[in-house]
């Protein structure tokens, strides 16, 4: 529910014009500090409210609002992982505003984004910041994940592969990495079984601060292009993973539970996205599909253990009935032509039969035009279909020989075409077009010896 409230609220938000961070407009001496890495609850100073892109006192039930506190435990969106979602309630609990995002602001500032659900918020007020812990703990799983699946890519693929990229949310985790091809489903299947290997040894995990030539001696990997200062925190996970790393992470492998790589895809030249998911992400993943499954089986009436092989015999059956469904077509489109050999007449010496037939797809018309033609042996067909009362076919058709002499399918297409509210055209042997007026298929078949004539001179 508290992630719906924060979509839906979010939504709304991002229609606020946050054109300039008012935030900027503060004294250099204002400033938050994070002290959520090992708590989720603790309290902080109002400095600053920002409402309708102002810098203003107070704000009460209803408003939209970002607060500025002096300490929060909330952790703001930075290196790929979003902020944190929760409360910030004063001592008698009467005053409650509703945090559905945090952002890093101007001046070393953390914004709270949300809205003030009870009471009135003043500027020197003392709060409680209280994060939502679920949200939270997800969201770390997912980013211990990625340091996970980021050595394992460098096992797998090789020691070329760096990040590009991330996105951990408290739903899923998203991955770009340097790569010069696809990642294949065996490599993936791979990758997948190192990351579960290295959760199942549950692995301490640990986040220390140290100077860059330390990190660096220890074998720390940073990000390419990424500015780092003096003193740098590095997380590690056993001796497995040594990264440079802000964001938020569980304490020990097994924490992560579980990890499922769902996607893998190309978002650039040489940048690879791995989509996945952990713990109760994976579980629901499951779940969602044990459900299709079981919806599957009794639509194809079978057991789920017995689906794929009645898959294998529904498509078979299918081939089957496609192709009788196709001898039924062309005796209904061959009973409805009759015999037109009748209808050749002699236009300078080319023989040509110009007929129609009734509810004959396309298809079909090719096969009876290729028949005709072989039943005259030389010369030039058309035939006409009305399949409803706004959709006609045409196909359009003439031998080697008289091709020769001037004769083209696709210009006679365009020549009488319009006749029945459509076009088309093709190569001089071929040619088709649709229409939507059956009306004129009669005026049309009456004008293709005139346009042969004047084809062949």
């Amino acid at each position: 529910k508290q992630r719906e409230r924060a979509r839906s609220a979010r939504g709304n938000m991002d229609g606020e014009s946050w054109k300039e961070d008012p935030l900027s407009k503060l004294d250099s001496s204002v400033a938050s500090t994070f002290e959520g890495y090992f708590e989720l609850e603790n309290s902080g100073i109002i400095k600053a409210i920002v409402k309708d892109n102002e810098l203003v006192d107070s704000a009460v039930a209803g408003d939209k609002v970002i607060v500025v506190l002096d300490k929060t435990t909330f952790y703001p969106e930075g290196g790929g992982q979003a902020g944190d979602a929760g409360l910030l309630v004063n001592k008698n609990e009467d005053i409650v505003v509703e945090v559905i995002d945090t952002k890093k602001g101007a001046n070393n500032t953390i914004k709270h984004i949300g809205i003030v659900k009870s009471g009135m918020i003043n500027t020197g007020e003392k709060l409680s910041t209280i994060v939502d812990k679920e949200i939270r703990m997800a969201s770390a799983r997912n980013h211990s994940a990625t340091h996970l699946l980021h050595k394992a890519l460098k096992e797998v693929l090789g020691e070329h592969v760096n990040q590009a990229g991330s996105l951990v949310t408290s739903e899923r985790l998203r991955f770009d990495v340097t790569h010069f091809e696809a990642i294949t489903k065996e490599e993936l299947k791979v990758i997948e079984e190192k990351v579960n290997d290295v959760i199942l040894e549950s692995l301490n995990i640990t986040c220390e601060n140290m100077s860059i030539n330390d990190a660096k001696n220890k074998g720390a990997m940073a990000l390419f292009g990424e500015k780092y200062g003096d003193e740098v925190r590095v997380v590690s996970m056993g001796d497995y993973s040594i990264e440079l790393c802000g964001g938020t992470h569980v304490s020990n492998t097994n924490a992560i539970s579980s990890f499922k790589i769902i996607s893998e895809s190309g978002v650039a030249a040489g940048v690879r996205r791995i989509e996945a998911l952990t713990d109760k992400g994976v579980l629901k993943f499951f779940n969602n599909l044990e459900t299709l499954v079981k919806e599957a089986s009794i639509a194809a009436k079978a057991e789920s253990t017995q689906l794929v092989r009645r898959i294998h015999t529904m498509n078979d059956e299918i081939k089957a009935l496609i192709s009788e469904n196709d001898k039924l077509k062309a005796e209904l489109a061959n009973n409805a032509l009759g015999d037109v050999t009748d209808n050749v007449v002699d236009v300078k010496g080319v023989k040509l039969l110009a007929t129609k037939v009734d509810n004959v797809d396309m298809n079909e018309l090719r096969n009876l035009g290729d028949k005709l033609k072989g039943e005259i042996g030389s010369g030039v067909v058309l035939v006409v279909s009305a399949l409803a009362a706004d959709k006609v076919n045409m196909i359009a058709m003439a031998t080697d020989d008289v091709v020769a002499k001037g004769a083209h399918a696709g210009n006679l297409i365009k020549s009488v075409a319009s006749l029945v509210g459509g076009g088309g055209g093709g190569r001089p042997n071929m040619a088709q077009a649709g229409g939507k007026n059956p009306a004129g298929i009669d005026e049309l078949i009456a004008k293709v010896p005139d346009t042969i004539l004047a084809q062949i001179g």
